[in-house]
Formats: structure tokens, C-alpha cells, sequence
């Protein structure tokens, strides 16, 4: 008997704007499952192979994602071979050469946190609530919590929420700086399709300008923060000669000197 493929947990969708919408379907809290985990995994691949515009990063109307599936929890052994599955599938999302914006509905827990500090951005409810809540189970993060979190928020407030496992609101996560923009959806309206699509409508300004450019600049700022400043600064000059040898750069310059900052159309090459 043939066998069945596993249930699709993560859709991708590009739209005619050059956005690609990837969204969690793993039941009413989105748990960060291996399985799903190894399709995030997938997708991202393929986002880098032929990258889109820009990517948007959501899930449901009232959870972003909850975290890692406890079930899947057991002893050391377990532990690492779950660790690796968010290091490999995290990681190739940081990697997709465009930027990426996670939609933050309702609330963003351990994992699905880790998640959101993974991308570019963060665009949220403003009902929102973010927790790396770990440390109630007597755990650590073992998504990239302790290290993206800190690169983001600095080491104090990581420590901080953390080693409480506090919630916070989405007011107080815009104040430390582990969300760039919130979201007010009306009473009426759900709060992931205002929330996805302000999301949206940024990655829609990403897509339509220098992506090329946007890749070479993201990869200066994530693989220099990495290092020592003096390592940082000789990528950033090794990269900004790569880039005038793109189209981009090209039109970009000619743009400017005949019409001015602002004008020029870009084809991504």
C-alpha cells in the first residue's frame, strides 16, 4: 500500500505583488511540532533557492504559535534532536534573502517567539502578548531564545523575561524593542487580517525596491553582528562592492542622476 504524505502544516501562497505568505495550519495553537517544523524547514529552503519579493510569516486568528509541542518531550536524547529541528528550520528562515515579516496575532509563546525574533520584522495586534515561558517548565529556551532575544532587547531584559517567563503586552514588547509596529484592528475586525495585512502592505514596499540590495544589506547586518566591528565593517566593504555589479545598481545610480532620489523602477537582478 502506498504511504500517505504527512498533512500539509505550513502553506505557501505568492501573490501578483511578489509576496509569499506562509502560514501555520497545525490545529487551534499552532504547536511548533517537528513535523511542522521540518516543512517550515522545506519552505524556506525554497524560498531562498528563488526568493519572492519579500515573505510574511503568520498563523491563526488568535494564536501566532504557541510553542514546541510538549508531547514530543522526553529526556536529553529528545532534547537535542528537538533543538536541532528549530535550529535547522529557524535558521533557514533568518537566511531567505528577503526581508521577512512575522504577523503576530493574539500570542507568540517559547518557540513560536523564537519564531518571530527569527524574521526581519515583527507587525502585531495590539492585543498581542509575547513569553519565553520556558523557564516555568524548569527549562531553557532551545529555539535561539536566549540568543536572538538578547541580540534584539539587550541581555538585562532578556534575563528578564526569560527567567520569569512573564508575559508581556504588546505595548510593552513595542517599548523594548521586540516588535517594530503595532497594529489597533477595529472591534469588528479580526485581529489577523488587520494585523496580516499591515504586514502585508510592508513586505509590498520591500518587494517593489532594491531586493538585491535589501539581501546584500541584511546579510552585512546579521553576519556582522556575529563578529568583531572590525570584521563587520570589512564585509560591509567587500558587499557594497558586490552590489554595483548588480542591474540594480545600475539603474539605481542612472535613476538618481536623471531624476532624482526615489524614481527608480527595479528588476531584482
Amino acid at each position: 500500500m502506498a504511504q500517505q504524505s504527512e498533512a500539509p502544516l505550513v502553506a505557501l501562497e505568492t501573490g501578483s505583488d511578489g509576496v509569499a505568505v506562509v502560514t501555520f495550519a497545525n490545529g487551534k495553537v499552532n504547536a511548533l511540532s517537528t513535523a511542522l517544523l521540518a516543512q517550515l524547514h522545506a519552505v524556506a529552503t525554497r524560498l531562498t533557492a528563488d526568493p519572492p519579493g519579500a515573505v510574511v510569516i503568520t498563523g491563526g486568528p488568535k494564536i501566532f504559535a504557541a510553542g514546541a509541542d510538549i508531547t514530543e518531550f522526553a529526556g536529553a536524547k529528545e532534547a537535542r534532536r528537538i533543538g536541532g529541528a528549530f535550529r535547522e528550520a529557524l535558521d533557514a528562515v533568518a537566511a531567505i534573502p528577503r526581508m521577512v515579516i512575522a504577523a503576530v496575532n493574539g500570542v507568540a509563546l517559547g518557540g513560536g517567539c523564537e519564531l518571530a525574533l527569527a524574521c526581519d520584522l515583527r507587525v502585531a495586534s495590539t492585543k498581542s502578548r509575547f513569553a519565553q515561558p520556558e523557564i516555568l517548565l524548569g527549562i531553557i529556551p532551545g529555539g535561539g531564545g536566549t540568543q536572538r532575544l538578547a541580540r534584539l532587547v539587550g541581555p538585562s531584559k532578556a534575563k528578564d523575561l526569560i527567567c520569569s517567563g512573564r508575559q508581556i503586552r504588546a505595548t510593552a514588547a513595542l517599548e523594548m524593542g521586540l516588535v517594530d509596529e503595532l497594529v489597533d484592528p477595529d472591534e469588528d475586525d479580526m485581529d489577523a487580517d488587520v494585523v496580516l495585512a499591515r504586514a502585508r502592505e510592508l513586505a509590498t514596499e520591500f518587494a517593489n525596491g532594491a531586493r538585491v540590495a535589501q539581501a546584500f544589506a541584511k546579510q552585512a547586518i546579521d553576519a556582522g553582528l556575529d563578529g568583531p566591528l572590525a570584521d563587520g565593517l570589512s564585509l560591509e566593504g567587500d558587499l557594497f562592492a558586490q552590489v554595483f555589479e548588480t542591474d540594480d545598481a545600475q539603474i539605481g545610480v542612472a535613476s538618481f542622476l536623471e531624476h532624482g532620489p526615489g524614481k527608480a523602477t527595479f528588476t531584482g537582478r
